[in-house]
């Protein structure tokens, strides 16, 4: 099985990588494709990654790519954890909020949307290109703001199985069990709303 990472540059991909290697019953990959724009953070992140897994026995195999499509070629499943314009747009995009005295995170208000017209139309040329080379895949949604371009490939990319993610919920269970002084695993909370 193939699962194919874009925004594999991202410092977000160990973690993957290191859950993936812990659930091989559960996640049978042979190849790990990881793309990205920005070469030199994907030979960083992708080395490691690579070296992760001979660490553990080369479970499967690393690749990395800069071209999206050879990247999804045959993918059963695609994350998505990139941000357009890098973190300088992040920065423009919060520093707009504050100087109006608004809401300026990348998920919620003017820095939210901003972000949201940078990214929805790169995500829903990779739904194009999915369909083209990889129509079976299904794609896991974790690139922000992750309800609106969730909901943008709901809408404009028929037939594609999308499913959104947001690590909100959890760290929210993490901040609460800390506060109460408990394990993680004795919190449940019940969340609604549009950042989660």
């Amino acid at each position: 099985m193939k699962l194919t990472v874009i925004g594999g540059g991202s410092t977000y991909t160990p973690e993957l990588v290191g859950g993936l290697l812990a659930r091989p019953e559960t996640l049978p990959i042979t190849e790990l494709a990881l793309m990205d724009v920005d070469e030199e953070r994907l030979e960083v992140v992708g080395g490691f990654a690579g070296r992760m897994a001979q660490a553990a026995g080369g479970p499967f195999l690393v690749t990395l790519h800069t071209d999206r499509l050879v990247a999804l070629e045959g993918a059963a499943f695609v994350i998505t954890q990139f941000r357009v314009g890098q973190m300088a747009a992040r920065r423009e995009d919060e520093h707009l909020g504050m100087r109006h005295g608004l809401v300026g995170q990348e998920t919620t208000g003017v820095g939210g949307f901003a972000k949201a017209l940078r990214t929805i139309p790169v995500m829903l040329d990779a739904a194009r290109e999915m369909g083209e080379v990889a129509p079976d895949a299904t794609l896991v949604n974790f690139t922000n703001p992750s309800g609106l371009v969730t909901e943008s490939l709901s809408r404009y990319a028929p037939g594609l199985r999308a499913i959104g993610l947001c690590n909100a919920p959890i760290g929210n269970v993490m901040h609460v069990a800390k506060f109460a002084g408990v394990d993680p695993a004795d919190v449940q909370i019940d969340m609604l709303g549009l950042n989660t």
